[in-house]
């Protein structure tokens, strides 16, 4: 028999906010955390801004001898599973090694230790062998992301990279459902990070041509989701965690459960590397695939979060893809896009938007999609522009696209 699945802990490190609380506060503020970047000098770049988390203190998380053998990524996966697993009351020193062995870890990153890889690139052809990590290897491997929060919580179950682009942190939150609806775990710590914010990424994306280059003079203003004037993506980093559990052993130990995971979607177009497929039927396909898992009927939903990246080609398609997704009900739907606040955090975005859609069925507050001045003609729903709105949410999809031609979706439900 399947196994009901719930949501018991949330952390979260981002741009707009550092912690749980932070983040929400800013989100349903519609308070921007895009930003010039402070990491290195942008000066000689076309673009110049991104959702940076300034502030963080990585030394809180990670030992001062261990940082220069680790990726960005790890303190701050440690430091939002260490919110997560605090506020799902989850005491992990109180545990036995047999309650251990049941706690799995699955991380969703679409770049893992990209920056972490770069600099001993850098080390190595500027002659500073010997600066270079001992742990090069290792710790350029997608999969020791897990292996570093497993370590650090003595979690013995399994210890998984999900690495799927954009909807890596989706298919991670899928992954875990999966594996508690069907016995295999009871507990997970699941969610996404990405830190993509380095000068080889930056000079990738633009390349590209899929960033904004118009507004280094207004970082706050750079994403834009859905509005006519819509140029390109702000890149983005950050980390959203969470603890799941089997149902009724979170309500045996009395846990605040958010949400149940009442589905999960997952699609392929097969069609192009970067773009998406003008029709829109998979990432609707996604949506529709996790609405029946959880036998829940599309005007039954109030609220969906949208990968809403302020591409031209997204924003339109992913409209579309909700048209065919949720048919007459699409008009009635609100929605809101987290990019516009946060910029684009790659394979986190997916998690990002799951903890603000928990956070927002908590509150009975849906998020605004800032920056929406002028709606594209081609996106005419309700994407609650500019400023937060009451809503009583009892199920919501949580969207997700990515390159590749991946579409992945998560239903959520008010127990």
């Amino acid at each position: 028999m399947k196994r009901r699945v719930v949501i018991t802990g949330i952390g979260a490190v981002s741009p707009n906010g550092i912690g749980r609380e932070a983040f929400w506060q800013a989100a349903r503020s519609g308070v921007s955390g895009v930003r010039r970047i402070s990491r290195f000098d942008a000066s000689p770049y076309a673009v110049q801004i991104a959702g940076e988390v300034q502030g963080f203190r990585e030394e809180d998380w990670v030992q001062p001898k261990d940082r220069p053998h680790v990726s960005r990524c790890v303190p701050l996966a440690i430091a939002a599973t260490t919110e997560a697993l605090a506020d799902a009351g989850l005491d992990t020193a109180k545990l036995t090694r047999e309650q251990l062995r049941q706690i799995g870890v699955i991380v969703g990153s679409g770049g893992g230790a990209q920056e972490f890889t770069e600099e001993q690139y850098r080390l190595y052809y500027e002659g500073l062998h010997k600066q270079c990590s001992v742990y090069v290897i290792p710790s350029s491997t997608a999969g020791t992301l897990a292996s570093e929060i497993s370590m650090r919580f003595g979690f013995r179950g399994l210890s998984h990279v999900v690495t799927t682009g954009c909807t890596s942190s989706t298919d991670a939150l899928g992954y875990a459902f999966r594996n508690i609806s069907t016995g295999v775990m009871d507990t997970m710590v699941a969610g996404g990070v990405d830190a993509p914010i380095t000068m080889l990424v930056l000079r990738g994306f633009i390349l590209m041509r899929i960033l904004t280059s118009k507004w280094n003079h207004a970082p706050e203003r750079g994403s834009r989701p859905f509005s006519v004037d819509r140029d390109g993506f702000v890149l983005g980093e950050g980390s959203w965690f969470f603890a799941m559990e089997e149902y009724e052993q979170a309500r045996a130990r009395g846990a605040h459960i958010y949400a149940e995971v009442a589905g999960y979607g997952s699609t392929c177009e097969a069609y192009h590397r970067v773009r998406l497929e003008e029709c829109g039927e998979e990432p609707a396909r996604a949506m529709q695939l996790a609405l029946e898992e959880g036998g829940v009927a599309p005007e039954a939903v109030q609220y969906v979060n949208y990968h809403g990246t302020s591409t031209e080609l997204n924003d339109r398609i992913e409209t579309r893809a909700m048209k065919l997704a949720f048919d007459g009900h699409a008009g009635k739907l609100a929605g809101s896009s987290l990019k516009s606040m946060i910029g684009h955090p790659q394979g986190a975005c997916g998690a990002a938007g799951v903890a603000a859609t928990l956070l927002a069925m908590r509150d009975g507050v849906a998020p605004p999609t800032i920056n929406l001045d002028r709606p594209d003609p081609e996106c005419d729903l309700d994407y609650v522009p500019n400023v937060a709105r009451p809503l009583a949410i009892e199920n919501a999809v949580a969207n997700c696209i990515a390159f590749g031609s991946k579409n992945s979706a998560l239903l959520l439900r008010r127990v």
